[in-house]
């Protein structure tokens, strides 16, 4: 069954071998105007129905991992697995996933404090106060 208004979506790679496919000839619905030439798809274009379909889930959740997920009913690494394979279709280099977060050493509510008064007052740099956090020690200043 054709879609409404018997438009079909545009593919953007070639059924027979695979290649980027280039549109030659546009057409207004309204006045009938033609323009005939080699116009590019755009990188959308060559993403695979799946993944047309994954980005609009990913955008309709804001980019929400943990929110794509359930709408998918998909694990956190399927979730960036697909997300990296979209990256690489449209041509980008998926930047390689940070390791996880170093974890805060065990010290008192005010020490804790102390060193958040000190970076808010411009004492210390986020990343000073980081490594405090972390109870590591920090070069003497010169």
């Amino acid at each position: 069954m054709a879609p409404a208004g018997n438009r079909y979506p545009v593919p953007g790679t070639c059924p027979v071998c695979g290649d980027e496919l280039a549109v030659t000839r546009l057409r207004c619905g309204q006045c009938g105007t033609t323009l005939e030439g080699i116009f590019s798809l755009g990188r959308f274009y060559y993403l695979t129905r799946e993944q047309q379909q994954f980005i609009a889930v990913f955008v309709k959740c804001r980019g929400k991992i943990k929110d794509v997920e359930e709408e998918l009913g998909i694990s956190y690494p399927t979730v960036v697995g697909r997300l990296d394979e979209v990256i690489a279709t449209l041509g980008f280099t998926p930047q390689a996933t940070p390791p996880p977060a170093a974890t805060l050493v065990a010290m008192s509510q005010e020490q804790r404090q102390l060193i958040l008064d000190e970076l808010s007052a411009g004492r210390l740099t986020s990343a000073e106060a980081l490594a405090l956090l972390q109870g590591e020690d920090l070069p003497p200043s010169e």
